[in-house]
């Protein structure tokens, strides 16, 4: 297993994180099989979705927000109820198919880091399975 760690610069951000994955298999030398993306947090997740128009994680993050608001009377005490909530949705893991030692993504997928309690220093973890 390797880690990497990706700092955030928000409350809520999306990190793209494809070329570090894509880093490691090269650095594990991962010819085929399958890499899982672990992110061991609790108000952090990760996801692959678009990556050629930033427009699109803006888009997630606001629609994030109208449904899970920041306050909404909950009993969390500290006061990230919201973030564990979005986390609990978007998940905490990804399987990454890889070929010919290269991740397999669609022409205008990336894999993010999705951060809802920030600014911090995350773990992601990456293990071929």
């Amino acid at each position: 297993m390797k880690t990497i760690n990706i700092s955030t610069s928000s409350r809520s951000d999306m990190v793209d994180i494809t070329s570090k994955i894509q880093r490691i298999v090269d650095d594990l030398k991962i010819d085929n099989g399958v890499v899982t993306v672990y992110v061991p947090h609790t108000t952090c997740a990760v996801t692959i979705n678009e990556g050629a128009d930033p427009s699109v994680q803006k888009d997630i993050m606001k629609e994030l927000d109208k449904v899970i608001p920041w306050n909404d009377n909950y009993k969390h005490r500290e006061g990230n109820s919201a973030a564990h909530i979005k986390t609990s949705l978007v998940g905490s893991s990804e399987n990454i198919i890889i070929e010919n030692g290269q991740i397999q993504l669609g022409t205008w997928q990336k894999i993010f880091l999705c951060e809802y309690d920030g600014p911090r220093t995350r773990k992601v973890w990456i293990k071929k399975i």
